[in-house]
C-alpha cells in the first residue's frame, strides 16, 4: 500500500479539485470540499458567517474550549464545530485526517504539529497565509514580537507561512529530585555534558537501584535529542530561499531572526552517519548496563508512571510534562528540568503546533479570523491546555514563574531559554515524507533496541528505506 505521505506535492490552487490516492483507493474530484453549509461569499471584516469545522487531536486538545465563546462574541454568525480525531501520536492523527480528506470530508481548519506542516503544505492541502499576514500586518505585530522566530520559521514551507504557532515543546531533561538527592547529586548546571549525564545515570542506579534514564521510541523527544547534540540528523538540513517579506516586516531588529529563510528543507537521508549511529550506540550501552527500562513505542505513559513513583531518575520531555506530573500527584519541588546535556554541541530540538487552513475551504476569511483571534494573548490565556501546563505557550510573555508556581518545575524559565539562549535550536526533521519517515525510524530503532540489529545495521537499513521513500515521493521541494 502506498503511504498517504508518499504522494507528490502539488501546486496550491484555492478550491481546486484534486485527486488523492490512498493505497488502492482512488478518490475522484473533490469540489467545494468544506464543512460550511451557508458560508459562501464571506469577505474580510464584519458580516462573516458560516460554519467552520476544525480537526482537533483529542489526545492533546480540549474539545470544550472557551476560545469558542470568545470568538463568537466577536463573530456571532460563525459557528465553530470541532471534529475530534483520536490518534496514538501525531502521525496516526495525520493519517486519519488524510483519510477524511480522501473520503471527501475535509475540515476547514486542522490543528497541525511540526510533524505535519510540510506534509500538508507539500501536498497542497493547506493554504499559505502570506496574503492574509501582509494584509493584516499591523494587527499581528504584537503577536510576532512575542514569538521566537525559530517557531515561526518551523511553520514555513518554500518561502510561505502556513501556520501561526500557538504552542511548542523543546526537548529538555527532567530530573527526579528525590532520586538525585538520594544519589548525593545536585541539580546539574545548564552547561553539563554527556559524560556528566552518564555519571548521573550510573550514580542514581548505584545508590537507589532505580533506573537512571528512560525514553520513548518515537520521533520527538525519543533518542532524537541525542542525535541533535551529537551534531547529527536523519536528513541534510538546508533553508529554503524566501521569507524576507516576513522577517523584514516583523523581525527586522531581532538578532535571532538573522539568516533565517523560507522554511527548512530536509532532502537527503543521513540516517547512517557516524553521529547518528554513535547516538544509538550510546542508547544501547545505557540499556545493556540496565540503566534504562524497556523502551516502549508511543506516548510515554510508562515513563510518566515510573518517574512519578520514584522509579526513574531522568527523561527527555517538554513543558507539557509539568502538567502531566502534577496530574500524577507530584508536587512542584518533586522534580526539576534542565537543558539537554552538551555533546559535540548543545543544539536542541523542538516541535510546535498551530492551525492550518485547508486548501479547499469555502470560507478562508472566516478560518483566518479564527486563527487571528486565537493568536491574541488574552484568547491564548483561555486555552485549557495552558491553564494545566500540559503544553508550552509560544508567547514568551506567557512562560512565567507564576504560570508554573502550582505545578513546577522551579526552573521553568529553561523552556523559553532553550530558544533564546540557543538560537540554533531547530525543529525535529519533518519533511513532506514525515509520516513514512517516522514509521521507519521507530521500527528500525526498535529492532536495534530488541537486539535484532546492531545500531550500524539498523541505521544502514533505515538509510536505505528513507532513500526509497524519498525516491518514491519525488521532489519534495
Amino acid at each position: 500500500m502506498t503511504h498517504p505521505a508518499t504522494r507528490r506535492p502539488r501546486p496550491f490552487a484555492r478550491r481546486r479539485a484534486f485527486q488523492l490516492s490512498v493505497g488502492v483507493l482512488t478518490i475522484g474530484l473533490i469540489a467545494a470540499a468544506c464543512g460550511g453549509d451557508d458560508n459562501g461569499g464571506a469577505t474580510a471584516g464584519d458580516g462573516q458567517s458560516g460554519t467552520l469545522r476544525i480537526a482537533m487531536f483529542t489526545a492533546n486538545d480540549a474539545i470544550d474550549d472557551p476560545r469558542v465563546q470568545s470568538f463568537n462574541e466577536e463573530y456571532p454568525d460563525i459557528k465553530i464545530e470541532f471534529v475530534p480525531i483520536n490518534g496514538t501520536d501525531w502521525e496516526d492523527y495525520f493519517s486519519k485526517i488524510l483519510t477524511e480528506v480522501a473520503a471527501g470530508n475535509p475540515p476547514d481548519l486542522i490543528n497541525v504539529a511540526t510533524e505535519g506542516t510540510q506534509l500538508f503544505a507539500g501536498q497542497g492541502l493547506a493554504q499559505p497565509l502570506d496574503e492574509f499576514v501582509q494584509r493584516d500586518a499591523e494587527e499581528l505585530e504584537e503577536y510576532f514580537a512575542d514569538v521566537h522566530p525559530a517557531l515561526v520559521e518551523a511553520m514555513m514551507y518554500e518561502g510561505s507561512l502556513y501556520q501561526l504557532p500557538d504552542d511548542f515543546n523543546a526537548a529538555n531533561m527532567y530530573l527526579n529530585a528525590s532520586l538525585v538527592e538520594e544519589a548525593g547529586l545536585q541539580m546539574p548546571a545548564p552547561d553539563w555534558d554527556v559524560d556528566e549525564f552518564e555519571h548521573y545515570a550510573r550514580e542514581i542506579k548505584g545508590a537507589t537501584g532505580k533506573y537512571g534514564y528512560g525514553w520513548t521510541n518515537r520521533l520527538w523527544g525519543s533518542w532524537m535529542p541525542w542525535i541533535f547534540v551529537n551534531d547529527g540528523n536523519l536528513f541534510t538540513e538546508e533553508r529554503a530561499p524566501g521569507g524576507e517579506w516576513l522577517w523584514d516586516r516583523f523581525y527586522a531588529d531581532d538578532p535571532a531572526a538573522e539568516n533565517r529563510g523560507g522554511g527548512w528543507r530536509w532532502e537527503q537521508p543521513t540516517a547512517n552517519s557516524p553521529e547518528v549511529v554513535e547516538a544509538l550506540e550510546f542508547m544501547m550501552r545505557l540499556r545493556d548496563d540496565d540503566l534504562t527500562p524497556a523502551v516502549e513505542i508511543g506516548g510515554g505513559g510508562l515513563l510518566e508512571g515510573l518517574f512519578a513513583s520514584d522509579e526513574l531518575g531522568m527523561t527527555p520531555a517538554g513543558g507539557f510534562w509539568a502538567g502531566g506530573l502534577a496530574e500524577a500527584g507530584l508536587e512542584p519541588d518533586d522534580f526539576d528540568v534542565q537543558l539537554f546535556p552538551a555533546w559535540q554541541s548543545q543544539r536542541h530540538q523542538f516541535g510546535t503546533a498551530g492551525f492550518a487552513i485547508a486548501a479547499d475551504t469555502a470560507n478562508p476569511e472566516a478560518a483566518w479570523a479564527w486563527m487571528k483571534h486565537t493568536a491574541k494573548r488574552e484568547v491564548m490565556e483561555l486555552r485549557p491546555e495552558f491553564e494545566g501546563n500540559v503544553t508550552t505557550p509560544v508567547r514568551r510573555s506567557m512562560v512565567t514563574d507564576e504560570r508554573y508556581a502550582s505545578t513546577g518545575p522551579s526552573n521553568s524559565a529553561i523552556f523559553y531559554a532553550t530558544l533564546d539562549d540557543h538560537p540554533d535550536t531547530a525543529p525535529i526533521p519533518a519533511p513532506p515524507v514525515a509520516n513514512p519517515m517516522t514509521e521507519a525510524f521507530v521500527r528500525w530503532t526498535q529492532q536495534a533496541m530488541n537486539g535484532e540489529k546492531t545500531p550500524q545495521e539498523a541505521m544502514d537499513s533505515l538509510q536505505l528505506e528513507l532513500e526509497q521513500i524519498v525516491a518514491d515521493y519525488g521532489d519534495q521541494y
